[in-house]
């Protein structure tokens, strides 16, 4: 299978970024300045993104509103057009998630359905519509300061709202923005034309804005609590074991995985996804068992180190009866790893609101 590149490659190149493979496309996970410099600039400032590698799937015609809420589990009727939703696909049978997805309601019968990388083809092949993801490259403005500093490029994408979505005009062509993100900062995500999207990204970073690759992108939904499909979301997980009932439109009628979900709902979820901070700097990984003295509680899903925290900390499935203040021991390669189990997110306005700040 061929990598995909995005439109931007060329100029991560020659800022010395350093590729992995994501989702089959060649990505920057980082670049000289490294992974916690660029979660700091994100936290504190600005930064940008390249989210080339989601997919867009659009969806068009008098139907298609009906197509994607027969589709998908969120109720697209709580929005309207110029909104964003974020939404789950399902499996039929178990209720599992086939991925988490952003809606952008770009015009009345016009829909930018953006799914993960690895499963655009999936997406498609429930919803319909063309893949147009090669026609454009999505930057991703984030931090305290983004709004600001992407004012200097563009005001009409900067002054969109949050979960807000907008065309404007940059440079004779047209783009779109959303008050999206995944970093648990305000920010903007633009899609840009691939053949101008170079000279955008150019034009960000030209007002101050720093290079973030998906190593920063990563630490920061972690700290944020917001979930990775294929950690903690994907094949035997539902959105009610996620904590993330709250994406599911119970009163919109019937949707893709209802009745199974519905099952789970009645019986009740045999595993809940917690928060898990460590006693030190160790980070916790995908797969360590966490253990309530002999008797296994459950899995990581994902750890990482928390620049901000300065802690090891984890996303976890554990037994439901396992609450927040609740001691742990998490088994990293044999050797016990201290613990307390929390609640989402640990970094983030939600998680100051909680703590009175």
């Amino acid at each position: 299978m061929t990598t995909q590149r995005s439109p931007l490659a060329a100029a991560h190149e020659s800022l010395g970024a350093r590729f992995v493979d994501f989702g089959g496309w060649a990505m920057p996970i980082s670049y000289p300045a490294g992974t916690v410099a660029e979660h700091r600039a994100c936290r504190s400032a600005a930064v940008a993104f390249d989210v080339s590698h989601l997919g867009t799937v659009r969806v068009e015609g008098r139907d298609a509103f009906e197509r994607l809420q027969r589709s998908l589990t969120n109720d697209l009727g709580r929005i309207g057009p110029g909104r964003a939703q974020y939404t789950h696909l399902l499996d039929d049978a178990d209720g599992s998630v086939i991925d988490d997805i952003i809606v952008w309601w770009v015009a009345p019968t016009r829909f930018d359905v953006m799914p993960n990388a690895s499963n655009t083809a999936s997406v498609r092949g429930a919803l319909g519509g063309p893949d147009v993801t090669h026609e454009r490259a999505v930057i991703a403005v984030q931090g305290p300061s983004a709004r600001q500093q992407l004012a200097s490029v563009s005001p009409a994408a900067a002054c969109v709202p949050r979960f807000g979505v907008a065309t404007f005009a940059w440079e004779g062509v047209e783009c779109v923005a959303a008050g999206t993100g995944y970093t648990g900062e305000d920010g903007v995500e633009c899609a840009v034309p691939a053949a101008r999207a170079e000279a955008f990204w150019w034009a960000v970073l030209e007002h101050g804005v720093v290079p973030a690759g998906l190593g920063a992108r990563d630490t920061l939904r972690l700290e944020a609590g917001l979930p990775l499909h294929g950690h903690e979301l994907g094949p035997g997980i539902t959105p009610l074991q996620a904590g993330l009932g709250w994406v599911v439109g119970w009163d919109k009628g019937p949707f893709r995985g209802r009745q199974a979900l519905e099952a789970e709902r009645r019986r009740g979820i045999g595993r809940r996804l917690r928060g898990l901070v460590t006693e030190g700097r160790q980070p916790p990984r995908q797969g360590n068992e966490v253990r309530g003295g002999d008797v296994v509680l459950g899995r990581v899903t994902s750890g990482n180190f928390s620049p901000v925290l300065e802690r090891g900390i984890a996303m976890a499935l554990l037994d439901p009866a396992v609450e927040p203040g609740s001691a742990v021991t998490i088994d990293v390669r044999g050797r016990p790893l201290g613990a307390s189990v929390v609640t989402l997110p640990f970094v983030g306005p939600r998680a100051a609101a909680r703590k009175g700040a």
